[in-house]
């Protein structure tokens, strides 16, 4: 979401004239986008802002504007403590930007701000702001809000004049996206979107994150099954493998219940591939319960886990209802201890497909090679002398690892 939101004030920018730059020394203009989903974010949003103050007592003239998750609702009170700062606007509140923009006497253009263009043929396309849900130990609805969903014909339209740019795939985005359309007078759910997104000519491809287990239902998963531009793959946290973690972080859902939902998808759409966030230390969080974490990793399999070691956040329930008594090398150790099993599990299942065939969208290259997506989210690499950004291209696995794939290409696709 963050990067889709700082593509989405680059081409707002740009309208405006400016142009980027590679270095904070040689811009007139710096917009930190920022996230305070964990303490070591926070503090980097610090150090950044410290390294700006820095400059702007050299360059008194440069321009510095923040938002993201940053910006909490007390505005003013940021205003004194970073006076560097020119303005702080909220995540999606490009309104204010504007005006910031017209009060220097710049152009802006007329339409509105539109969901963000890259040079890439994969697109974020965000279809729902904020949360709803309150998770003991999260943030992000006291910086994002309640849940706001954009109109489904502004999202067709955006993603038709993707296509027309040479976009392929997109993603659609929300903290919550099964969450999406309820807010709507039509009440569309996210299945209707994807439905209606599957007749966009020239589109490829269509993924969505992140789900929250609580709020994915039947309808979405045979919705899922039965278009074929939905990729097989689905970001789906579960968090802890502990009921009575999963209850003090208001998850809303157990783990017979998590079960249920995998057993559904995986008997739906067999060759899905799933993801998962865990976060470990949470307040009270027992060695026994952190060992039915693994035990939930080791059953499932998953293709790829995001780990976390939990942090406390300034006015979330966590913060001011538990005590955060799990010591740092406790969490540290759970940490290492997911990686090193995931590493174990990533690499199994990868290993499966060496031989195989993958269709790749190639969205572009690194260190000499190109690299590209499976519809099941598998990253790959391979060599080819031939232009192949965009392109679909059928690549031979010749080389597995945990963490991506390498092939041979046979032949490009379109």
């Amino acid at each position: 979401m963050n990067k889709a939101e700082s593509l989405q004030i680059a081409r707002c920018l740009r309208s405006s004239g400016y142009q980027a730059v590679s270095s904070f020394e040689r811009a007139d203009l710096i917009v930190l986008n920022t996230c305070v989903v964990r303490q070591s974010a926070e503090d980097k949003v610090l150090g950044t802002l410290g390294l700006l103050k820095g400059l702007k007592e050299k360059r008194p003239l440069l321009s510095i504007l923040t938002t993201g998750c940053f910006v909490n609702s007390n505005i003013e009170g940021l205003k004194k403590r970073f006076p560097q700062v020119n303005l702080f606007f909220k995540p999606g509140n490009y309104s204010k930007l504007i005006d910031w923009l017209q009060k220097q006497g710049l152009p802006v253009a007329e339409q509105e701000i539109t969901f963000p263009i890259s040079n890439s043929p994969c697109a974020l396309v965000p279809i729902i702001q904020g949360c709803n849900n309150f998770c003991s130990y999260c943030i992000v609805p006291y910086r994002r809000g309640r849940e706001a969903s954009y109109p489904v014909e502004k999202i067709l339209r955006e993603v038709r004049e993707m296509t027309h740019q040479g976009v392929k795939e997109i993603t659609l985005l929300g903290q919550n996206v099964d969450s999406y359309g309820h807010d709507l007078p039509e009440k569309p759910e996210l299945a209707d979107l994807l439905a209606r997104l599957n007749d966009v000519d020239g589109l490829e491809r269509i993924r969505f994150l992140t789900n929250h287990p609580k709020d994915m239902n039947l309808r979405l998963i045979e919705t899922m099954a039965s278009l074929p531009k939905v990729c097989e793959h689905l970001e789906l946290p579960f968090q802890a493998g502990d009921d009575d973690i999963l209850q003090a972080m208001r998850r809303g859902y157990t783990i017979a219940r998590y079960r249920e939902l995998i057993h559904s998808i995986r008997g739906i759409i067999p060759n899905v591939s799933l993801s998962t966030d865990v976060i470990v230390g949470f307040p009270g969080e027992t060695e026994k319960q952190f060992e039915r974490t693994l035990s939930l990793l080791e059953e499932v399999g998953f293709d790829v886990v995001h780990i976390a070691a939990y942090s406390p956040r300034p006015d979330t329930i966590a913060w001011r209802k538990y005590k955060d008594d799990v010591p740092t090398e406790t969490k540290k150790r759970r940490f290492a201890t997911i990686e090193e099993l995931q590493t174990r599990i990533a690499g199994e299942i990868n290993a499966q497909l060496h031989g195989r065939m993958a269709e790749i969208l190639v969205e572009g290259k690194k260190r000499g090679k190109w690299y590209g997506r499976t519809r099941n989210n598998k990253l790959v690499f391979f060599q080819s002398d031939a232009d192949q950004q965009g392109k679909m291209v059928k690549v031979e696995i010749d080389r597995t690892s945990p963490w991506a794939l390498q092939g041979q290409p046979k032949y490009t696709i379109i």
